[in-house]
């Protein structure tokens, strides 16, 4: 018997738990199971007027997701993702999500009437918004609290003791639920963080064997700093890695913000893709000329800072070539890695050698240099080394040498 036939069938003497086990746990998305959960619940008599769900994200950007579901907005849900400095801010440290995240306590406040007790500033707010009764529900995992719900109603009378009791008795089997697709978030979240968003998609679709791999042609972009093995020596760790940071910064956002891929960070170095799977050759190696040029920018831009602060200038050059390469896991059994291999991998790393002994910033393989519509100017052919025959490169036809680079 299939799953969806299984679920429809599950009965149960509480109609949340069912509805949870049958409707809810075949959403897709948790604003999905935030809107069908309000509309059932608000549908068998739970005088809802606004809902929240907050969940904590572990993730390299963000330190929270909320999800709101307010009566009235057609069933839809917001979300606002909130980064890691929300933790420190007023808004979160003087609201009644802090002790239900930080002490797992349940809150209740009346809004109005002789019992209203406003002691956190956004009680004031919900008042001004028509709402009567306020209700704070922390959820539970296995590791601790790691999501916070919040129910109010404008109902002239609040929650009825019936309701409340409605809503926590709800928790239990909801947290079961919400903890299912966080986790199908974290799986996601950390593929992405370390592997790259279209790597983390293959992996999760199953490309998990050594040896899945696939032919694909791709724009290659490899960048290596220059003098990194002394800048080592004199820096401590800390300063290294923040060192690093800033330079892999201005680096992989042009990158991703041009549609690229960043695959590996090797040491000082990086190695990134444009595929050509949903687009032609002119498409991605313009915006391969264009992501460098910005990063070119913002380097030039941190050179300045760093001469006028007194930290390490750094010297850097980028290749771009465009070729086909295998694409794929490739390691041990138990120990893989999801990258490129092949001859035009060699060739733009061998091109990015070129660029100290070119005193160049960024070179540019003839492959796409033909597809540019950036002017581009020849800078010789050359011969590559282990590459058994001369290549013709291309750069920018301002001066770019990495003396210039902090002018």
């Amino acid at each position: 018997m299939s799953g969806p036939s299984v679920l429809s069938e599950f009965k149960s003497r509480d109609p949340d738990v069912e509805w949870i086990v049958t409707a809810g746990r075949q959403q897709e998305t948790l604003r999905g199971v935030v809107a069908d959960l309000c509309r059932h619940l608000a549908e068998t008599g739970v005088p809802l007027a606004r809902m929240l769900l907050s969940v904590r994200l572990l993730h390299p950007l963000l330190a929270s997701r909320g999800i709101f579901w307010r009566r009235g907005n057609a069933g839809c849900t917001e979300q606002i993702d909130r980064g890691h400095d929300i933790l420190s801010a007023d808004v979160y440290l003087n609201s009644p999500m802090r002790p239900a995240y930080e002490e797992g306590r349940t809150l209740r406040r009346h809004l109005t009437g002789p019992e209203a007790e406003l002691d956190f500033p956004v009680l004031k707010d919900l008042k001004a918004e028509g709402l009567t009764d306020y209700l704070v529900l922390p959820m539970r995992f296995a590791e601790g609290v790691r999501a916070v719900t919040t129910w109010a109603t404008d109902r002239a009378e609040g929650f009825s003791d019936a309701d409340v009791a409605r809503l926590g008795a709800l928790m239990p089997v909801l947290a079961l639920l919400v903890e299912v697709h966080l986790r199908r978030e974290l799986s996601s979240t950390v593929l992405d963080t370390y592997i790259g968003g279209d790597a983390g998609r293959r992996v999760l679709s199953g490309s998990i064997k050594r040896g899945d791999s696939s032919v694909i042609k791709a724009v290659l972009w490899y960048c290596d700093l220059r003098g990194f093995t002394p800048l080592s020596e004199r820096l401590d760790g800390a300063a290294l890695i923040a060192l690093l940071n800033e330079y892999f910064e201005r680096m992989a956002g042009p990158v991703k913000a041009h549609g690229g891929e960043v695959l590996k960070f090797i040491g000082d170095a990086m190695l990134a893709i444009f595929p050509l799977a949903e687009r032609d050759a002119e498409i991605a190696c313009n915006a391969a000329v264009k992501a460098a040029r910005e990063a070119l920018s913002a380097m030039r831009a941190y050179s300045v800072e760093c001469v006028a602060c007194g930290r390490p200038r750094l010297d850097f050059g980028i290749a771009l070539h465009l070729g086909e390469v295998t694409y794929g896991n490739i390691g041990a059994p138990d120990r893989l890695d999801f990258t490129v291999i092949g001859p035009a991998v060699n060739r733009v790393v061998r091109i990015e050698e070129m660029c100290r002994t070119l005193d160049r910033e960024l070179l540019v393989s003839d492959e796409v240099a033909k597809h540019c519509a950036a002017e581009l100017i020849p800078v010789g052919r050359h011969a590559l080394r282990g590459v058994g025959e001369t290549v013709e490169l291309f750069s920018l036809p301002e001066p770019m040498r990495q003396s210039d680079a902090a002018e």
